[in-house]
């Protein structure tokens, strides 16, 4: 099932708060907020396609340290100490300005 994008309706017209429902294609687009009963209206947002090529994939693989290492880069992360440890690929395990 979709997941739709509402924003609230202010009393001024302007747009209020954003929230999204997963509704059925079938079922009609809502005209109330289903908490508060405020007037919504449907946003148009760009489709949010999940693959192998997805920008949601490509966050995971560069957060995957494991993954890192084998697709051959090192990931090193400052420590409270000002030093870089490796947590990923080949290299030295510390790197400091030293």
């Amino acid at each position: 099932m979709p997941t739709y994008v509402y924003e609230v309706v202010n009393p001024d017209g302007s747009a209020g708060e954003r929230f999204e429902v997963i509704q059925r294609m079938s079922e009609p687009t809502l005209t109330q907020h289903p908490e508060t009963g405020e007037p919504v209206r449907r946003v148009i947002t760009a489709a949010n396609i999940s693959g192998k090529w997805s920008d949601a994939e490509a966050k995971r693989t560069l957060n995957d340290d494991k993954r890192l290492g084998e697709l051959g880069f090192t990931k090193y992360v400052k420590s409270s100490s000002g030093k870089y440890e490796k947590r990923a690929g080949d290299g030295p395990d510390l790197i400091s300005a030293d």
